[in-house]
């Protein structure tokens, strides 16, 4: 009887733990060089500087060859068991919440952070990996086919985690959604692989993010160079950095009297209760871990996109 439990553990456990993995969370997003050539692209102004950046708003309303192939992708992802947000949907949920009044301001200084587009759909979304996708129709004769590239991108990170990319055999049809899917599926499966062997990483080594601590320019008299217990703030905060993040992984590159920059900061995936970490959420634990005594630290949390925030010192 023992014997038999044991195989029926054995046989069973395995795919129990499968099913019990973790996903990351996909968005299937044009990639830049189609939003180009398809002639959806916008001027965005940040900070004085102009930049061209896609508009996907327009590019959802008005060309339906693009939301039915993103459809189709995300169709094939959805097939092999990974969550999707949907890029028209989140789009929607920006528009409707009116984005521009939760541009971050201080409300004593007036300082801000500008925030691009972009920046706003990826902090609604919260998509762990952007699919990028982009296709141009050959057509020969009466037949037609599609070169397509596939790219997955680590939204926190903007590093490329996963790639396919090719052309698919020449048929009859001329719907871009079929033709795509007859390209990619040879590729899916490798592609997925990637992805989520990605976001295993990220399971045992944390997400990787960018982390600065400042002080407001307002006459607070706050300096990182201020001593309490016998060390300096910036001990301090590179103490706590160092105990909240995957075994103690960080670079502290830069620091002076108000200014701390830290890269490659690995966080947890998740925090203890289970809910999901983030940029912002690990910015506003050393917010209140500074506005403890002895510090007794009035403190802002900034953030820009998924992967960077700023906890600024000396105002809210």
């Amino acid at each position: 009887m023992k014997k038999h439990l044991l195989i029926l553990v054995t046989i069973f456990l395995p795919l129990l733990l499968s099913a019990q993995a973790k996903k990351p969370t996909i968005m299937v997003i044009p990639a830049d060089v189609w939003c180009t050539a398809n002639g959806y692209m916008m001027e965005f102004e940040n900070q004085g500087v102009t930049s061209r950046i896609p508009d996907y708003h327009r590019a959802v309303q008005e060309d339906m060859d693009l939301v039915n192939t993103i459809t189709k992708v995300g169709e094939l992802m959805a097939e092999r068991g990974l969550p999707l947000k949907d890029l028209a949907s989140s789009i929607r949920s920006i528009n409707q919440a009116n984005a521009e009044n939760e541009m971050t301001v201080s409300r004593t200084s007036g300082s801000s952070i500008s925030e691009t587009p972009l920046d706003k759909l990826l902090s609604r979304a919260k998509a762990d990996i952007l699919v990028e996708l982009s296709w141009k129709i050959n057509t020969v004769g009466p037949k037609n086919s599609v070169t397509y590239t596939l790219r997955g991108i680590d939204a926190y990170t903007n590093k490329q985690v996963a790639a396919a990319q090719g052309t698919g055999a020449a048929s009859f049809s001329a719907e871009v959604p079929v033709l795509i899917e007859e390209a990619v599926l040879q590729h899916m499966d490798n592609f997925i692989s990637q992805l989520q062997a990605h976001f295993d990483d990220l399971l045992t080594n944390g997400r990787e993010i960018t982390f600065e601590v400042r002080t407001f320019d307002n006459g607070s008299g706050a300096s990182l160079e201020d001593e309490y217990s016998g060390q300096e703030l910036t001990e301090i905060i590179d103490e706590w950095v160092a105990q909240n993040t995957v075994e103690h992984r960080y670079n502290l590159t830069d620091a002076t009297e108000d200014m701390m920059i830290f890269e490659q900061v690995r966080i947890p995936l998740y925090r203890p209760n289970g809910m999901p970490m983030d940029t912002r959420h690990f910015a506003n634990e050393l917010r209140k871990y500074l506005k403890k005594a002895p510090f007794n630290l009035t403190s802002k949390v900034l953030t820009k996109g998924l992967g960077k925030a700023i906890v600024v010192i000396g105002e809210k």
